[in-house]
């Protein structure tokens, strides 16, 4: 390995991952959860058509490989009229995805709720709407964070397909050096090293914000919970 050229790579890699990765993936999965409670509320609801909707994009999704949702939104879109640069497009390609993934995830954990805590918010003043946003869903986001972050750090590495659509990003970095040194296996292995590196971080992140939901969500939880025992 050649050291020089890992001393003279490593800034405009970090660079890179400053500039392109970590803004593609705060911004994707910012919008995919966005979209995921929507999609997940919309599973729930009651109205016919907005469960059908909900299920076929999700469907669509999950039976879609990602880099070619990526390529239809940046290549094929041009063909209708609609132009939209490199990273939106990254942006609106990956954010599409995590909703998909994600809204299973939050469906799942709301679902997990037992009945009685819909019972016992109710007992105490909450409408359903209060009920679902101070007692079901910070439980479920309890529930659901283990998964989630698991898929925040999956959308880090999947970030470099936007190295397709010629997204400046870290692995796209990589390549603009390694191709005129033709040192691929030394700036690929440092690239890899970086996203470990990023992925390592965020599994540490993710354990501290377990135990602070965890402290977090203890006392209404108790709250509730002896409501929902005085029930029974």
């Amino acid at each position: 390995m050649d050291l020089d050229l890992v001393r003279e790579s490593i800034g405009p890699l970090l660079l890179g991952t400053i500039r392109g990765t970590i803004p593609l993936t705060a911004f994707s999965f910012v919008g995919g959860m966005v979209l995921a409670v929507l999609v997940a509320l919309a599973r729930l609801s009651a109205v016919a058509p907005l469960r059908w909707l909900a299920q076929g994009y999700v469907s669509i999704i999950r039976g879609t490989p990602l880099l070619v949702q990526l390529f239809l939104i940046f290549y094929a879109l041009p063909s209708l009229g609609i132009t939209i640069d490199p990273f939106p497009s990254a942006v609106v390609a990956f954010s599409l995805n995590v909703g998909g993934y994600a809204s299973e995830i939050v469906r799942a954990a709301i679902l997990s709720i037992p009945r009685g805590q819909w019972e016992a918010a109710e007992t105490i003043g909450y409408g359903r709407a209060l009920a679902l946003r101070r007692v079901i869903l910070p439980q479920a986001a309890r529930v659901a964070v283990p998964p989630l972050s698991n898929t925040f750090i999956s959308l880090v590495k999947d970030t470099s397909l936007a190295s397709a659509i010629l997204v400046t990003e870290l692995l796209r970095k990589a390549q603009e050096i390694a191709a005129p040194t033709f040192e691929f296996l030394t700036l690929y292995s440092l690239a890899a090293v970086i996203y470990w590196v990023l992925c390592l971080v965020l599994s540490i992140g993710q354990g501290f914000l377990e135990r602070r939901l965890g402290r977090h969500l203890a006392p209404q939880v108790a709250k509730v919970e002896k409501v929902r025992q005085e029930m029974a």
